[in-house]
Protein backbone atom coordinates (compact mmCIF):
# COMPACT_ATOMS: atom_id res chain seq x y z
CA UNK A 1 0.00 0.00 0.00
CA UNK A 2 1.50 3.62 -1.28
CA UNK A 3 1.89 6.67 0.47
CA UNK A 4 -1.15 8.25 -0.86
CA UNK A 5 -3.19 5.44 -0.53
CA UNK A 6 -2.43 4.91 3.50
CA UNK A 7 -3.32 8.48 3.79
CA UNK A 8 -6.83 8.12 2.08
CA UNK A 9 -8.03 4.81 3.99
CA UNK A 10 -7.23 6.69 7.25
CA UNK A 11 -8.39 10.06 6.84
CA UNK A 12 -12.34 8.82 6.04
CA UNK A 13 -14.52 5.97 4.99
CA UNK A 14 -14.32 4.54 1.97
CA UNK A 15 -16.94 6.54 -0.23
CA UNK A 16 -19.23 4.58 -3.03
CA UNK A 17 -18.25 5.91 -6.44
CA UNK A 18 -19.48 8.22 -8.39
CA UNK A 19 -21.34 7.85 -11.37
CA UNK A 20 -19.17 10.48 -13.00
CA UNK A 21 -16.11 9.29 -12.30
CA UNK A 22 -14.40 7.98 -15.17
CA UNK A 23 -14.04 3.74 -15.33
CA UNK A 24 -11.12 2.24 -15.11
CA UNK A 25 -9.56 1.35 -18.29
CA UNK A 26 -5.98 -0.58 -17.85
CA UNK A 27 -5.83 -2.64 -13.88
CA UNK A 28 -1.99 -3.47 -13.21
CA UNK A 29 -2.29 -5.69 -9.97
CA UNK A 30 0.59 -6.70 -7.85
CA UNK A 31 2.76 -7.53 -11.20
CA UNK A 32 5.79 -9.31 -11.09
CA UNK A 33 8.55 -9.83 -13.59
CA UNK A 34 11.67 -11.79 -14.16
CA UNK A 35 14.02 -11.91 -16.82
CA UNK A 36 16.08 -15.00 -17.57
CA UNK A 37 14.35 -16.81 -15.04
CA UNK A 38 16.68 -15.13 -12.46
CA UNK A 39 16.43 -11.12 -12.15
CA UNK A 40 13.64 -9.94 -10.68
CA UNK A 41 12.76 -6.41 -11.87
CA UNK A 42 9.12 -5.82 -11.15
CA UNK A 43 8.21 -6.28 -6.78
CA UNK A 44 4.36 -6.22 -7.14
CA UNK A 45 3.50 -3.20 -9.33
CA UNK A 46 0.17 -1.84 -9.33
CA UNK A 47 -0.95 1.13 -11.25
CA UNK A 48 -4.63 2.95 -12.45
CA UNK A 49 -5.32 3.75 -15.75
CA UNK A 50 -8.82 5.73 -15.72
CA UNK A 51 -10.53 6.14 -19.43
CA UNK A 52 -9.47 9.60 -20.94
CA UNK A 53 -6.94 10.59 -18.18
CA UNK A 54 -3.01 11.29 -18.95
CA UNK A 55 -1.18 9.23 -15.93
CA UNK A 56 2.86 9.36 -15.76
CA UNK A 57 4.94 6.67 -14.26
CA UNK A 58 8.34 8.10 -13.00
CA UNK A 59 11.31 7.25 -11.54
CA UNK A 60 15.37 7.14 -12.38
CA UNK A 61 16.88 5.29 -15.04
CA UNK A 62 16.24 1.09 -14.12
CA UNK A 63 13.74 1.98 -11.73
CA UNK A 64 11.00 -0.14 -13.63
CA UNK A 65 9.58 2.17 -16.11
CA UNK A 66 10.09 0.38 -19.37
CA UNK A 67 9.74 -3.25 -18.02
CA UNK A 68 5.87 -2.30 -16.59
CA UNK A 69 5.18 -0.58 -19.89
CA UNK A 70 6.63 -4.09 -21.76
CA UNK A 71 5.05 -5.95 -19.44
CA UNK A 72 1.14 -4.57 -20.44
CA UNK A 73 1.87 -4.73 -24.18
CA UNK A 74 3.49 -7.97 -23.98
CA UNK A 75 7.04 -7.04 -25.52
CA UNK A 76 8.88 -9.06 -22.86
CA UNK A 77 9.38 -12.29 -24.59
CA UNK A 78 11.70 -10.94 -26.69
CA UNK A 79 13.82 -10.01 -23.65
CA UNK A 80 13.47 -13.22 -22.42
CA UNK A 81 11.19 -11.85 -19.39
CA UNK A 82 7.90 -12.99 -18.21
CA UNK A 83 5.30 -11.74 -16.15
CA UNK A 84 5.54 -14.39 -12.86
CA UNK A 85 3.08 -13.01 -10.79
CA UNK A 86 -0.24 -10.72 -10.34
CA UNK A 87 -2.60 -10.00 -13.34
CA UNK A 88 -3.56 -6.66 -16.02
CA UNK A 89 -6.90 -6.26 -16.80
CA UNK A 90 -8.01 -4.13 -20.30
CA UNK A 91 -11.35 -3.23 -20.01
CA UNK A 92 -12.20 -5.45 -16.97
CA UNK A 93 -10.23 -8.75 -19.12
CA UNK A 94 -7.07 -10.17 -18.89
CA UNK A 95 -4.60 -9.53 -21.37
CA UNK A 96 -1.70 -10.94 -20.65
CA UNK A 97 -1.67 -14.09 -22.77
CA UNK A 98 -2.88 -11.48 -25.54
CA UNK A 99 0.08 -11.22 -28.54
CA UNK A 100 1.10 -7.73 -29.40
CA UNK A 101 -0.97 -7.58 -32.35
CA UNK A 102 -4.01 -9.13 -30.44
CA UNK A 103 -4.27 -5.92 -28.23
CA UNK A 104 -3.55 -3.22 -30.78
CA UNK A 105 -6.04 -4.76 -32.39
CA UNK A 106 -7.71 -3.94 -29.18
CA UNK A 107 -6.26 -0.79 -28.61
CA UNK A 108 -3.34 -0.78 -27.55
CA UNK A 109 -0.40 0.73 -28.90
CA UNK A 110 3.32 1.46 -27.65
CA UNK A 111 5.48 3.85 -28.77
CA UNK A 112 8.37 2.63 -27.65
CA UNK A 113 11.74 4.21 -26.26
CA UNK A 114 14.15 5.64 -28.67
CA UNK A 115 11.39 5.88 -32.09
CA UNK A 116 11.79 2.99 -33.75
CA UNK A 117 10.89 4.28 -37.02
CA UNK A 118 12.00 2.73 -40.30
CA UNK A 119 14.72 4.60 -41.39
CA UNK A 120 14.91 3.79 -45.03
CA UNK A 121 11.13 4.95 -45.39
CA UNK A 122 9.72 7.90 -45.76
CA UNK A 123 7.56 9.68 -43.38
CA UNK A 124 4.36 8.90 -45.09
CA UNK A 125 5.67 5.27 -45.43
CA UNK A 126 6.25 4.91 -41.62
CA UNK A 127 3.09 6.49 -40.91
CA UNK A 128 0.40 4.27 -43.08
CA UNK A 129 2.34 0.73 -41.03
CA UNK A 130 0.56 2.11 -38.37
CA UNK A 131 -2.74 1.00 -40.18
CA UNK A 132 -1.18 -2.24 -40.88
CA UNK A 133 -3.87 -3.89 -38.40
CA UNK A 134 -6.69 -1.94 -39.54
CA UNK A 135 -9.06 -2.84 -42.10
CA UNK A 136 -9.30 0.40 -44.32
CA UNK A 137 -10.56 2.02 -47.77
CA UNK A 138 -8.38 3.90 -49.82
CA UNK A 139 -10.11 7.19 -48.78
CA UNK A 140 -10.07 5.99 -44.55
CA UNK A 141 -6.62 5.55 -44.84
CA UNK A 142 -6.55 9.27 -46.31
CA UNK A 143 -8.15 10.86 -43.76
CA UNK A 144 -6.81 9.07 -41.11
CA UNK A 145 -3.58 10.49 -42.06
CA UNK A 146 -4.76 14.11 -42.36
CA UNK A 147 -6.12 13.43 -39.47
CA UNK A 148 -2.41 12.66 -38.25
CA UNK A 149 -0.93 15.72 -40.20
CA UNK A 150 -3.59 17.92 -38.19
CA UNK A 151 -1.73 17.45 -34.84
CA UNK A 152 1.75 16.90 -36.62
CA UNK A 153 2.37 19.82 -39.43
CA UNK A 154 5.56 19.60 -39.39
CA UNK A 155 5.29 15.73 -40.13
CA UNK A 156 3.08 16.90 -43.72
CA UNK A 157 5.62 19.21 -44.37
CA UNK A 158 8.44 16.28 -44.57
CA UNK A 159 6.45 13.43 -45.49
CA UNK A 160 8.15 12.38 -47.98
CA UNK A 161 11.56 13.17 -46.48
CA UNK A 162 13.29 9.58 -45.41
CA UNK A 163 12.96 8.86 -41.61
CA UNK A 164 16.51 8.39 -40.93
CA UNK A 165 17.59 12.00 -42.03
CA UNK A 166 14.80 13.58 -40.05
CA UNK A 167 15.67 15.18 -36.77
CA UNK A 168 15.05 13.29 -33.02
CA UNK A 169 11.80 15.67 -32.47
CA UNK A 170 9.93 14.95 -35.89
CA UNK A 171 11.07 11.26 -35.53
CA UNK A 172 9.35 11.25 -31.92
CA UNK A 173 5.96 12.56 -34.13
CA UNK A 174 6.38 10.14 -36.81
CA UNK A 175 6.40 7.18 -33.68
CA UNK A 176 3.52 8.89 -32.60
CA UNK A 177 1.54 9.30 -35.49
CA UNK A 178 1.72 5.77 -36.60
CA UNK A 179 0.38 5.13 -33.20
CA UNK A 180 -2.38 7.24 -33.91
CA UNK A 181 -3.09 5.73 -37.21
CA UNK A 182 -4.14 2.34 -35.40
CA UNK A 183 -7.03 4.44 -33.91
CA UNK A 184 -5.59 3.55 -30.06
CA UNK A 185 -8.01 4.11 -27.35
CA UNK A 186 -4.51 3.76 -25.28
CA UNK A 187 -1.21 4.66 -26.20
CA UNK A 188 1.72 3.62 -23.69
CA UNK A 189 4.45 6.34 -24.38
CA UNK A 190 7.88 5.73 -23.57
CA UNK A 191 10.41 8.31 -22.86
CA UNK A 192 8.82 10.83 -25.14
CA UNK A 193 11.45 13.50 -23.67
CA UNK A 194 14.65 11.41 -24.79
CA UNK A 195 17.12 12.96 -26.61
CA UNK A 196 14.93 16.29 -27.40
CA UNK A 197 15.69 19.96 -27.09
CA UNK A 198 13.30 21.40 -24.37
CA UNK A 199 10.89 23.25 -26.83
CA UNK A 200 10.63 20.31 -28.56
CA UNK A 201 9.98 18.42 -25.54
CA UNK A 202 7.29 20.99 -24.77
CA UNK A 203 5.66 20.96 -28.50
CA UNK A 204 5.40 17.15 -27.86
CA UNK A 205 3.61 17.25 -24.89
CA UNK A 206 1.46 20.10 -26.11
CA UNK A 207 0.38 17.55 -28.53
CA UNK A 208 -0.19 14.53 -25.95
CA UNK A 209 -2.39 16.58 -24.09
CA UNK A 210 -4.42 17.92 -27.40
CA UNK A 211 -4.80 14.29 -28.43
CA UNK A 212 -6.14 13.56 -24.62
CA UNK A 213 -8.49 15.99 -24.63
CA UNK A 214 -9.78 16.06 -28.18
CA UNK A 215 -9.61 12.04 -28.87
CA UNK A 216 -10.19 10.85 -25.57
CA UNK A 217 -7.33 8.73 -26.23
CA UNK A 218 -6.12 7.89 -22.72
CA UNK A 219 -1.99 7.91 -22.38
CA UNK A 220 0.22 5.71 -19.68
CA UNK A 221 3.73 7.58 -20.52
CA UNK A 222 7.11 6.02 -18.30
CA UNK A 223 9.33 9.66 -18.12
CA UNK A 224 12.55 11.00 -16.35
CA UNK A 225 11.81 14.30 -16.70
CA UNK A 226 9.55 14.42 -13.79
CA UNK A 227 8.52 18.18 -13.98
CA UNK A 228 7.24 18.20 -17.62
CA UNK A 229 5.22 14.59 -16.53
CA UNK A 230 3.59 16.25 -13.70
CA UNK A 231 2.75 19.67 -15.68
CA UNK A 232 0.62 17.13 -18.04
CA UNK A 233 -0.02 14.59 -16.15
CA UNK A 234 -3.65 13.62 -14.21
CA UNK A 235 -2.05 11.24 -11.85
CA UNK A 236 1.20 9.68 -11.32
CA UNK A 237 3.05 6.95 -9.88
CA UNK A 238 6.67 6.71 -8.79
CA UNK A 239 9.01 3.55 -9.09
CA UNK A 240 12.11 2.85 -7.14
CA UNK A 241 13.70 -0.52 -7.78
CA UNK A 242 10.83 -2.45 -9.25
CA UNK A 243 8.22 -1.03 -6.83
CA UNK A 244 5.88 1.84 -6.57
CA UNK A 245 6.66 3.93 -3.52
CA UNK A 246 4.45 6.69 -3.75
CA UNK A 247 1.40 8.08 -5.93
CA UNK A 248 -1.12 10.33 -6.01
CA UNK A 249 -2.16 13.54 -8.33
CA UNK A 250 -0.09 15.49 -10.11
CA UNK A 251 -0.60 18.11 -8.74
CA UNK A 252 -0.41 16.69 -4.95
CA UNK A 253 2.97 14.78 -6.32
CA UNK A 254 4.57 17.91 -7.85
CA UNK A 255 3.76 19.90 -4.26
CA UNK A 256 5.41 17.22 -2.58
CA UNK A 257 8.59 18.10 -0.25
CA UNK A 258 10.26 14.65 -1.23
CA UNK A 259 9.29 14.84 -4.94
CA UNK A 260 10.64 18.33 -4.98
CA UNK A 261 13.72 17.23 -3.38
CA UNK A 262 14.65 14.05 -5.05
CA UNK A 263 13.23 14.57 -8.92
CA UNK A 264 12.33 17.99 -9.19
CA UNK A 265 15.66 19.49 -7.59
CA UNK A 266 14.01 22.68 -5.41
CA UNK A 267 14.64 21.84 -1.64
CA UNK A 268 12.53 23.93 0.63
CA UNK A 269 15.45 24.12 3.59
CA UNK A 270 18.32 25.26 3.58
CA UNK A 271 21.13 24.32 1.15
CA UNK A 272 22.34 20.92 1.46
CA UNK A 273 25.84 19.76 1.02
CA UNK A 274 26.93 16.98 -1.81
CA UNK A 275 28.38 15.27 1.54
CA UNK A 276 23.99 15.10 2.75
CA UNK A 277 22.72 14.45 -0.59
CA UNK A 278 24.24 11.56 -1.61
CA UNK A 279 22.92 9.79 1.27
CA UNK A 280 19.33 10.94 0.26
CA UNK A 281 18.08 6.92 -0.42
CA UNK A 282 18.30 6.89 3.39
CA UNK A 283 16.15 10.04 3.85
CA UNK A 284 13.24 9.22 1.44
CA UNK A 285 10.71 9.31 3.98
CA UNK A 286 8.18 7.12 2.05
CA UNK A 287 10.86 4.19 2.13
CA UNK A 288 10.83 4.38 5.77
Amino acid sequence: MTAATTAASTAAPAASPSADAPKVLLDVNGIEVIYNHVILVLKGVSLQVPEGKIVALLGANGAGKTTTLRAISNLLKGERGDVTKGHIQYRGQRIERLSPAELVKRGVVQVMEGRHCFAHLTIEENLLTGAYTRSMSRGDTTAALERVYQYFPRLKQRRASQSGYTSGGEQQMTAIGRALMANPNMILLDEPSMGLAPQIVEEIFEIVRDLNQRERVSFLLAEQNTNIALRYADYGYILENGRVMMDGAALDLAQNEDVKEFYLGISSGERKSFRDNKFYRRRKRWLA
